[in-house]
């Protein structure tokens, strides 16, 4: 009998054991994990940061109109993305500095005035050109008020209008050029993906 209580005594033993080793083991994998994958803390509403989301994918929309020498989408697309910025709502920057705001309204009115531009244009090289003053704006504008989105790629390409310059926004890091596009007069479709990431912008 006494046999019998020791042996059972010893398998309950080896049973907290093993219950106390993957305890601890399991514990310390979860405290790991939490500390690894912290949780992100946004500072803008989710209103807000819809709102530049939609403001973006028309940005894009746009510059894909650019890439396939569409000048009739392009107008199209460009008054569409203006709309887009026009719904962003600057109010609840009011709680950050006020020269943070203030840049913002700035640079969204360089935008739209870029956009208008575009209208106005009969000639794709006009439509790039502001275009390129558009993503001039965004940039600074996305770092100014805290850009909280998906990853973004800046790419530049240096020979956008010859021997100028010009930088566009991406989600992808795939190289496809909206200033010399699909149907440049030159260059064909030669240059569809001339030009390189030289930033990004993320959460």
């Amino acid at each position: 009998m006494k046999r019998v209580i020791g042996l059972v005594a010893m398998i309950a033993i080896i049973v907290f054991g093993f219950w106390l080793y993957f305890e601890k083991t399991y514990k310390g994998a979860s405290e790991e994990k939490e500390k690894a994958d912290p949780v992100q803390v946004l500072k803008h509403s989710e209103v807000f940061n819809s709102q530049v989301d939609q403001a973006l994918y028309a940005y894009m929309d746009m510059k894909d109109a650019l890439v396939e020498a569409d000048s009739v989408s392009a107008k199209d697309k460009a008054a569409a993305f203006g709309s887009a910025m026009g719904n962003i709502q600057l109010d609840e920057l009011k709680e950050d500095e006020a020269e943070i705001k203030s840049g913002a309204e700035h640079l969204i009115a360089q935008i739209q005035q870029a956009v208008t531009s575009i209208g106005s244009k009969e000639n794709l090289e006009g439509m790039r050109r502001d275009f390129k003053d558009i993503s001039d704006n965004m940039y600074p504008l996305l770092k100014t008020i805290g850009y909280e989105g998906k990853k973004l790629y800046w790419d530049l390409c240096p020979m956008a209008f010859g021997e100028e310059a010009a930088n566009w926004l991406s989600f992808s890091s795939d190289i496809v050029n909206p200033y010399l596009g699909k149907k440049h007069p030159v260059f064909k479709s030669g240059m569809l993906n001339c030009g390189e990431v030289v930033d990004s912008l993320s959460q």
